[in-house]
């Protein structure tokens, strides 16, 4: 009995970390912390747990990139956000506070640069989301998509995340800790009869190198994770699916929610592995996913 007293319930462990915590400004981010409920309220605005961490994203400027910039810096990051599309990269950055580096990540001298640029003006580089990446509408099957598709595709999905990867590894291991999250894909983990063959297969490369950096370096106190969304309500698969509806249909059918992941939902996931709320986990698959990989007959 004296133990079940004892206990310290998940509310009162968040009530004493908000206690802890020095209040943080009112910002922009204030709109996006009510959406959904999900996050924290503006009359409770609060350093959360990435206070003090440096965050850089890649894709900021849109979908699962631009969630995660906001989501970053509302549990208190400061953020980078890199693009090749300075419009929406600047704007990204903007919206909270942060810093906008344009990039192509699939070029080493630009990769290393960058990362060069962050820990020379801020000091550290305490997370890497490296979540650039490209679906084209000419990856299709095997028999159709030509080899200069195929190429793109890993060099954008796959090079640049060996790219990020190194670069930030080298910041980490000199300060002796750091996070990275790696967009990988459910496709990564499942077959599709409605193929997109270049995309599957840097996905499978993501997840794969992931898992090798996350055994390598954990004892550096790096931990590096992948990230498998399933399909997610982005601009990329919006212009996917509106040039097929058939092929758009053919994958809801599969997802047991019976719907596509809003990118605030994948970016809260980003927070958490990012976060020392997940200090144990390290070279982990984080599947996100809305039930597909565990369904055989979805709900009617």
């Amino acid at each position: 009995m004296t133990d079940v007293l004892n206990r310290v319930s998940p509310g009162d462990r968040a009530r004493r970390r908000r206690r802890d915590r020095a209040v943080v400004p009112a910002t922009a981010l204030d709109a996006f912390t009510d959406v959904k409920n999900v996050f924290i309220s503006t009359e409770d605005r609060v350093a959360l747990r990435l206070t003090g961490r440096v965050a850089v994203v890649t894709g900021a400027g849109s979908g699962i990139g631009l969630a995660t910039v906001r989501r970053l810096a509302a549990d208190g990051a400061t953020v980078v956000a890199v693009d090749v599309d300075a419009v929406t990269g600047t704007a990204a950055a903007q919206e909270v506070g942060g810093d906008f580096i344009a990039c192509d990540v699939a070029d080493e001298g630009q990769v290393r640069s960058l990362y060069d640029e962050v820990a020379g003006r801020h000091g550290s580089v305490d997370i890497a989301f490296n979540n650039a990446g490209i679906s084209p509408p000419d990856d299709d099957s095997i028999l159709d998509t030509g080899l200069a598709a195929w190429e793109r595709v890993q060099r954008v999905n796959l090079t640049s995340v060996y790219l990020c990867c190194k670069y930030a590894i080298g910041q980490m291991r000199r300060q002796g800790r750091g996070a990275i999250v790696n967009t990988a894909s459910f496709v990564a983990l499942m077959g599709a009869a409605t193929s997109q063959i270049a995309y599957t297969a840097s996905k499978g490369g993501v997840l794969s190198m992931t898992r090798e950096l996350g055994v390598q370096f954990a004892r550096e106190g790096i931990r590096v994770n992948a990230l498998c969304p399933g399909p997610v309500n982005t601009p990329l698969l919006r212009e996917l699916f509106a040039k097929d509806p058939e092929r758009a249909a053919r994958r809801l059918v599969h997802v047991p929610m019976g719907r596509f992941a809003e990118p605030e939902e994948i970016a809260a996931a980003v927070a958490f592995l990012a976060s020392d709320d997940a200090s144990f986990i390290t070279a982990s698959t984080f599947v996100v996913d809305g039930g597909i990989t565990g369904a055989y007959v979805t709900p009617l």
